[in-house]
């Protein structure tokens, strides 16, 4: 029974170390070709948006290149009919993300958005998504997990949109460790157990 207890409390202390914020994270590559309709722009960019659950927050860390127009604006759209395909609404801040470098070809982006203030939605998308932040939100991170939201960058060459990219969720890398290590520590428990 001491060594059953004493194995609880190990995997409690494992699970407590390995477990990061309540995260969801979401990436695209961005190019012109994936544009609605494609366009041969030659630029390409990155994007990888981080959702907070805890704190209430969304990163969006971006990098672009070799636009053949200067920059006006970027922001998400969500959510298209159907996943990687289509166009839909703006459904973050307007008319550009805050701070997002305009004016050039090229450029780097990495700013931390508050999803509990309207200021980080198109308001358009708040009304027609239940007219709530939460009910928005909701209705946003849906539209995320299932590949009908995509990051676009806008420019003087096409304004309806130079590069974009649909952004697809990753697997959250410190669930494949600890299922590893539940995994490991039950064949240990089940050896001794012999």
């Amino acid at each position: 029974m001491k060594f059953a207890h004493l194995v609880s409390v190990g995997l409690f202390a494992l699970i407590a170390a390995v477990s990061p914020a309540h995260e969801k994270v979401y990436t695209a590559f961005l190019s012109g070709p994936a544009e609605a309709p494609p366009n041969d722009s030659l630029g390409t960019g990155f994007a990888t948006v981080t959702f907070d659950l805890d704190l209430f927050t969304m990163r969006i860390q971006a990098n672009f290149s070799g636009l053949t127009g200067n920059v006006t604006n970027a922001h998400i759209h969500a959510a298209t009919a159907v996943a990687g395909v289509g166009t839909a609404g703006v459904a973050t801040q307007t008319p550009t993300f805050t701070g997002f470098p305009a004016g050039g070809t090229s450029g780097t982006y990495d700013h931390t958005f508050d999803m509990t203030s309207a200021a980080s939605y198109n308001a358009a998308y708040i009304t027609a998504n239940g007219g709530t932040i939460s009910t928005a939100f909701d209705a946003f991170e849906l539209a995320m997990d299932s590949g009908k939201a995509y990051l676009n960058i806008h420019s003087t060459y096409k304004s309806g949109g130079e590069i974009r990219g649909f952004l697809t969720p990753i697997p959250e890398p410190s669930a494949y460790g600890l299922f590893a290590g539940v995994a490991g520590l039950a064949f240990v428990i089940s050896r001794r157990r012999r």
